[in-house]
Protein backbone atom coordinates (compact mmCIF):
# COMPACT_ATOMS: atom_id res chain seq x y z
CA UNK A 1 0.00 0.00 0.00
CA UNK A 2 2.80 2.41 0.87
CA UNK A 3 4.60 1.82 -2.42
CA UNK A 4 1.58 2.87 -4.46
CA UNK A 5 0.82 5.95 -2.38
CA UNK A 6 3.52 8.02 -4.05
CA UNK A 7 2.20 7.17 -7.51
CA UNK A 8 -1.38 8.12 -6.67
CA UNK A 9 -0.37 11.75 -6.52
CA UNK A 10 0.60 11.64 -10.20
CA UNK A 11 -2.84 10.61 -11.45
CA UNK A 12 -4.84 13.17 -13.44
CA UNK A 13 -7.97 14.66 -12.02
CA UNK A 14 -10.62 14.00 -14.69
CA UNK A 15 -13.34 16.63 -14.98
CA UNK A 16 -16.63 16.35 -16.88
CA UNK A 17 -16.08 16.68 -20.65
CA UNK A 18 -17.95 19.98 -20.86
CA UNK A 19 -15.82 21.50 -18.12
CA UNK A 20 -12.61 20.47 -19.85
CA UNK A 21 -13.86 22.20 -23.00
CA UNK A 22 -14.36 25.44 -21.06
CA UNK A 23 -18.14 24.99 -20.72
CA UNK A 24 -20.11 24.73 -17.56
CA UNK A 25 -22.18 21.53 -17.38
CA UNK A 26 -25.63 22.16 -18.78
CA UNK A 27 -24.78 25.67 -20.03
CA UNK A 28 -25.06 24.92 -23.75
CA UNK A 29 -22.51 26.93 -25.70
CA UNK A 30 -21.90 29.51 -22.97
CA UNK A 31 -18.15 29.69 -22.32
CA UNK A 32 -16.72 30.00 -18.82
CA UNK A 33 -13.08 30.71 -18.02
CA UNK A 34 -11.78 27.93 -15.79
CA UNK A 35 -8.06 28.32 -16.49
CA UNK A 36 -7.28 31.58 -14.66
CA UNK A 37 -6.76 29.94 -11.28
CA UNK A 38 -4.56 27.27 -12.78
CA UNK A 39 -2.36 29.86 -14.46
CA UNK A 40 -2.09 31.82 -11.24
CA UNK A 41 -1.10 28.65 -9.36
CA UNK A 42 1.47 27.75 -12.01
CA UNK A 43 2.97 31.22 -11.79
CA UNK A 44 3.16 31.01 -8.00
CA UNK A 45 4.78 27.56 -8.18
CA UNK A 46 7.36 28.88 -10.63
CA UNK A 47 8.19 31.76 -8.31
CA UNK A 48 8.59 29.36 -5.39
CA UNK A 49 10.96 27.18 -7.41
CA UNK A 50 12.97 30.24 -8.40
CA UNK A 51 13.32 31.20 -4.74
CA UNK A 52 14.67 27.78 -3.74
CA UNK A 53 18.49 27.78 -3.62
CA UNK A 54 20.19 25.71 -6.28
CA UNK A 55 21.63 22.42 -5.09
CA UNK A 56 25.16 22.08 -6.41
CA UNK A 57 26.94 18.72 -6.39
CA UNK A 58 30.61 18.11 -7.19
CA UNK A 59 32.63 14.88 -6.87
CA UNK A 60 36.20 14.60 -5.65
CA UNK A 61 38.71 12.31 -7.33
CA UNK A 62 38.39 9.76 -4.52
CA UNK A 63 34.63 9.49 -5.07
CA UNK A 64 33.43 11.68 -2.20
CA UNK A 65 30.49 13.90 -3.20
CA UNK A 66 30.21 17.54 -2.14
CA UNK A 67 26.70 19.04 -2.10
CA UNK A 68 25.47 22.45 -0.97
CA UNK A 69 22.61 24.94 -1.03
CA UNK A 70 23.45 28.60 -0.44
CA UNK A 71 20.48 30.46 1.07
CA UNK A 72 22.55 33.46 2.16
CA UNK A 73 21.94 33.00 5.90
CA UNK A 74 24.36 33.92 8.65
CA UNK A 75 24.39 30.33 9.90
CA UNK A 76 25.01 26.98 8.27
CA UNK A 77 24.77 23.25 8.86
CA UNK A 78 27.45 20.99 7.45
CA UNK A 79 27.69 17.24 7.84
CA UNK A 80 29.26 14.05 6.59
CA UNK A 81 26.82 11.33 5.52
CA UNK A 82 28.44 7.88 5.39
CA UNK A 83 26.89 4.74 3.92
CA UNK A 84 27.95 2.66 6.92
CA UNK A 85 25.09 1.91 9.28
CA UNK A 86 24.18 -1.29 11.09
CA UNK A 87 23.11 -2.86 7.78
CA UNK A 88 26.80 -3.20 6.89
CA UNK A 89 27.51 -5.29 10.00
CA UNK A 90 27.39 -9.01 10.68
CA UNK A 91 26.27 -10.96 13.74
CA UNK A 92 29.71 -10.74 15.37
CA UNK A 93 30.28 -6.98 15.00
CA UNK A 94 26.65 -5.78 15.17
CA UNK A 95 26.72 -2.53 17.15
CA UNK A 96 30.13 -1.35 15.91
CA UNK A 97 28.80 1.57 13.82
CA UNK A 98 26.88 2.94 16.81
CA UNK A 99 29.89 2.38 19.08
CA UNK A 100 32.04 4.41 16.66
CA UNK A 101 29.54 7.27 16.80
CA UNK A 102 30.07 7.43 20.58
CA UNK A 103 33.86 7.39 20.19
CA UNK A 104 33.96 10.24 17.64
CA UNK A 105 33.87 13.00 20.27
CA UNK A 106 36.25 11.42 22.78
CA UNK A 107 39.44 12.98 21.46
CA UNK A 108 41.69 13.00 18.41
CA UNK A 109 45.42 13.11 17.82
CA UNK A 110 45.38 16.93 17.99
CA UNK A 111 42.40 17.57 20.31
CA UNK A 112 41.51 16.08 23.67
CA UNK A 113 37.84 15.62 24.52
CA UNK A 114 37.95 18.77 26.65
CA UNK A 115 39.67 20.77 23.88
CA UNK A 116 37.01 19.67 21.41
CA UNK A 117 34.16 20.61 23.73
CA UNK A 118 35.65 24.03 24.54
CA UNK A 119 36.31 24.81 20.87
CA UNK A 120 32.73 23.99 19.90
CA UNK A 121 31.35 26.02 22.82
CA UNK A 122 33.52 29.04 22.04
CA UNK A 123 32.31 28.97 18.43
CA UNK A 124 28.71 28.94 19.61
CA UNK A 125 28.33 25.82 17.50
CA UNK A 126 26.59 22.48 17.87
CA UNK A 127 28.23 19.13 17.09
CA UNK A 128 26.28 15.89 16.95
CA UNK A 129 25.99 12.48 15.29
CA UNK A 130 23.53 9.65 14.80
CA UNK A 131 23.51 6.10 13.49
CA UNK A 132 20.75 4.42 11.50
CA UNK A 133 20.49 1.08 9.75
CA UNK A 134 21.62 2.65 6.47
CA UNK A 135 23.97 5.48 7.49
CA UNK A 136 26.20 7.11 10.06
CA UNK A 137 26.06 10.91 10.13
CA UNK A 138 28.31 13.49 11.80
CA UNK A 139 27.20 17.11 11.53
CA UNK A 140 27.81 20.59 12.92
CA UNK A 141 25.68 23.74 13.12
CA UNK A 142 27.71 26.96 13.19
CA UNK A 143 27.93 30.54 12.00
CA UNK A 144 28.70 30.78 8.30
CA UNK A 145 32.05 32.45 9.01
CA UNK A 146 33.08 29.35 10.98
CA UNK A 147 32.38 26.90 8.13
CA UNK A 148 36.12 26.17 7.58
CA UNK A 149 36.61 25.32 11.26
CA UNK A 150 33.49 23.16 11.32
CA UNK A 151 34.66 21.15 8.28
CA UNK A 152 38.15 20.78 9.76
CA UNK A 153 36.70 19.49 13.05
CA UNK A 154 34.50 16.97 11.22
CA UNK A 155 37.51 15.78 9.23
CA UNK A 156 39.57 15.48 12.42
CA UNK A 157 37.06 13.37 14.35
CA UNK A 158 36.42 11.11 11.34
CA UNK A 159 40.04 10.47 10.41
CA UNK A 160 42.07 10.99 13.59
CA UNK A 161 40.06 9.68 16.55
CA UNK A 162 42.42 8.12 19.09
CA UNK A 163 39.96 5.38 20.12
CA UNK A 164 41.67 5.11 23.51
CA UNK A 165 41.13 1.99 25.58
CA UNK A 166 39.97 3.94 28.65
CA UNK A 167 37.43 5.86 26.58
CA UNK A 168 36.19 2.62 24.97
CA UNK A 169 35.57 1.06 28.38
CA UNK A 170 33.77 4.19 29.59
CA UNK A 171 31.52 4.35 26.51
CA UNK A 172 30.80 0.64 26.81
CA UNK A 173 28.99 1.39 30.07
CA UNK A 174 27.25 4.41 28.54
CA UNK A 175 25.89 2.32 25.64
CA UNK A 176 24.70 -0.44 27.99
CA UNK A 177 22.75 2.17 29.99
CA UNK A 178 21.40 3.59 26.75
CA UNK A 179 20.20 0.11 25.81
CA UNK A 180 18.35 -0.18 29.12
CA UNK A 181 16.63 3.15 28.46
CA UNK A 182 15.64 2.07 24.95
CA UNK A 183 14.19 -1.20 26.23
CA UNK A 184 11.82 0.75 28.49
CA UNK A 185 10.63 2.88 25.55
CA UNK A 186 8.14 0.52 23.96
CA UNK A 187 7.47 2.94 21.10
CA UNK A 188 11.04 2.22 19.95
CA UNK A 189 11.08 -1.45 20.91
CA UNK A 190 8.05 -2.23 18.75
CA UNK A 191 9.95 -1.09 15.63
CA UNK A 192 12.92 -3.27 16.52
CA UNK A 193 10.51 -6.22 16.74
CA UNK A 194 9.02 -5.15 13.42
CA UNK A 195 12.42 -5.20 11.72
CA UNK A 196 13.29 -8.51 13.35
CA UNK A 197 10.25 -10.26 11.90
CA UNK A 198 10.06 -8.41 8.54
CA UNK A 199 13.76 -8.98 7.73
CA UNK A 200 14.38 -12.30 9.44
CA UNK A 201 17.99 -13.54 9.60
CA UNK A 202 19.28 -10.52 7.63
CA UNK A 203 21.26 -7.39 8.52
CA UNK A 204 18.15 -5.19 8.56
CA UNK A 205 16.59 -7.46 11.18
CA UNK A 206 19.30 -6.65 13.73
CA UNK A 207 19.18 -3.67 16.08
CA UNK A 208 21.35 -0.57 15.69
CA UNK A 209 22.81 -0.80 19.21
CA UNK A 210 23.58 -4.50 18.85
CA UNK A 211 23.11 -7.27 21.41
CA UNK A 212 24.47 -6.93 24.96
CA UNK A 213 27.20 -9.55 24.41
CA UNK A 214 28.57 -7.61 21.42
CA UNK A 215 28.65 -4.30 23.29
CA UNK A 216 30.62 -6.00 26.07
CA UNK A 217 33.12 -7.55 23.64
CA UNK A 218 33.70 -4.87 20.94
CA UNK A 219 37.33 -3.72 21.11
CA UNK A 220 39.60 -1.21 19.42
CA UNK A 221 40.55 -3.60 16.63
CA UNK A 222 36.87 -4.02 15.73
CA UNK A 223 36.43 -0.25 15.50
CA UNK A 224 39.56 0.25 13.40
CA UNK A 225 38.58 -2.60 11.05
CA UNK A 226 35.12 -1.09 10.53
CA UNK A 227 36.63 2.31 9.68
CA UNK A 228 39.18 0.92 7.23
CA UNK A 229 36.54 -1.26 5.55
CA UNK A 230 33.69 1.21 5.19
CA UNK A 231 34.92 4.80 5.57
CA UNK A 232 35.78 5.22 1.88
CA UNK A 233 35.38 8.25 -0.38
CA UNK A 234 32.63 6.76 -2.63
CA UNK A 235 30.54 6.07 0.48
CA UNK A 236 30.59 9.65 1.74
CA UNK A 237 28.78 12.91 1.04
CA UNK A 238 29.86 16.22 2.54
CA UNK A 239 26.68 18.32 2.50
CA UNK A 240 26.03 21.86 3.71
CA UNK A 241 23.13 24.30 3.69
CA UNK A 242 22.62 27.88 4.84
CA UNK A 243 25.19 30.60 4.25
CA UNK A 244 27.51 28.35 2.26
CA UNK A 245 29.67 29.03 -0.78
CA UNK A 246 29.88 25.86 -2.84
CA UNK A 247 33.32 26.71 -4.20
CA UNK A 248 34.61 27.29 -0.66
CA UNK A 249 33.08 24.02 0.53
CA UNK A 250 34.63 22.18 -2.42
CA UNK A 251 38.07 23.61 -1.60
CA UNK A 252 37.66 22.61 2.05
CA UNK A 253 36.63 19.09 1.02
CA UNK A 254 39.71 18.72 -1.19
CA UNK A 255 41.92 19.98 1.64
CA UNK A 256 40.53 17.87 4.49
CA UNK A 257 38.98 14.85 2.76
CA UNK A 258 41.04 14.58 -0.43
CA UNK A 259 43.31 11.92 1.10
CA UNK A 260 40.48 9.60 2.08
CA UNK A 261 40.90 6.21 0.37
CA UNK A 262 38.78 5.54 -2.69
CA UNK A 263 37.21 2.20 -3.53
CA UNK A 264 39.65 -0.74 -3.68
CA UNK A 265 40.40 -2.42 -7.00
CA UNK A 266 37.77 -5.06 -6.44
CA UNK A 267 35.17 -2.42 -5.66
CA UNK A 268 33.26 -1.80 -2.45
CA UNK A 269 31.93 -4.90 -0.67
CA UNK A 270 28.35 -5.53 -1.80
CA UNK A 271 25.46 -5.14 0.58
CA UNK A 272 24.09 -8.46 1.81
CA UNK A 273 20.58 -9.06 0.45
CA UNK A 274 17.69 -8.29 2.82
CA UNK A 275 14.45 -9.89 1.69
CA UNK A 276 11.12 -8.80 3.15
CA UNK A 277 9.17 -11.58 4.88
CA UNK A 278 5.48 -11.20 5.55
CA UNK A 279 5.13 -12.37 9.14
CA UNK A 280 3.92 -11.50 12.61
CA UNK A 281 5.39 -11.25 16.09
CA UNK A 282 3.52 -10.67 19.36
CA UNK A 283 5.05 -10.01 22.76
CA UNK A 284 2.25 -10.28 25.29
CA UNK A 285 2.29 -8.75 28.76
CA UNK A 286 -1.08 -8.80 30.50
CA UNK A 287 0.21 -6.49 33.23
CA UNK A 288 0.23 -3.60 30.75
CA UNK A 289 -2.99 -1.59 30.29
CA UNK A 290 -2.22 -0.77 26.63
CA UNK A 291 -0.67 -2.12 23.46
CA UNK A 292 1.89 -0.83 20.95
CA UNK A 293 1.10 -1.98 17.42
CA UNK A 294 3.03 -1.47 14.19
CA UNK A 295 2.10 -2.70 10.72
CA UNK A 296 4.47 -2.63 7.74
CA UNK A 297 4.19 -3.42 4.05
CA UNK A 298 6.97 -3.94 1.55
CA UNK A 299 7.60 -0.68 -0.31
CA UNK A 300 10.24 1.16 -2.30
CA UNK A 301 13.85 0.67 -1.26
CA UNK A 302 16.25 3.39 -0.15
CA UNK A 303 17.66 3.93 -3.66
CA UNK A 304 14.34 3.52 -5.53
CA UNK A 305 13.04 6.62 -7.40
CA UNK A 306 9.69 6.20 -5.59
CA UNK A 307 11.35 6.88 -2.23
CA UNK A 308 10.94 10.66 -2.55
CA UNK A 309 7.21 10.51 -3.48
CA UNK A 310 6.76 8.17 -0.51
CA UNK A 311 8.38 10.72 1.79
CA UNK A 312 6.07 13.42 0.43
CA UNK A 313 3.06 11.17 0.99
CA UNK A 314 4.27 10.45 4.52
CA UNK A 315 4.44 14.18 5.24
CA UNK A 316 0.96 14.75 3.79
CA UNK A 317 -0.53 12.01 5.95
CA UNK A 318 1.18 13.46 9.01
CA UNK A 319 0.66 12.16 12.53
CA UNK A 320 -1.66 12.71 15.44
CA UNK A 321 -2.05 11.91 19.11
CA UNK A 322 -4.43 13.03 21.81
CA UNK A 323 -2.15 15.87 22.97
CA UNK A 324 -2.66 17.63 19.60
CA UNK A 325 -6.31 18.41 20.38
CA UNK A 326 -8.86 18.80 17.60
CA UNK A 327 -11.33 16.11 16.59
CA UNK A 328 -11.18 12.46 17.59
Amino acid sequence: MAASTGRLAARRLFLPWSTRLGRAPGSGDRCVHVGTGKLRASKAATEVVLNVPETRVSPLENGLQVASEDSGLSTCTVGLWIDAGSRYENEKNNGTAHFLEHMAFKGTKKRSQLDLELEIENMGAHLNAYTSREQTVYYAKAFSKDLPRAVEILADIIQNSTLGEAEIERERGVILREMQEVETNLQEVVFDYLHATAYQKTALGRTILGPTENIKSINRNDLVEYITTHYKGPRMVLAAAGGVSHDELLDLAKCYFGNLPSAPEGGLPPLPPCSFTGSEIRIRDDKMPLAHIAIAVEAAGWSDPDTIPLMVANTLIGNWDRSFGGGV
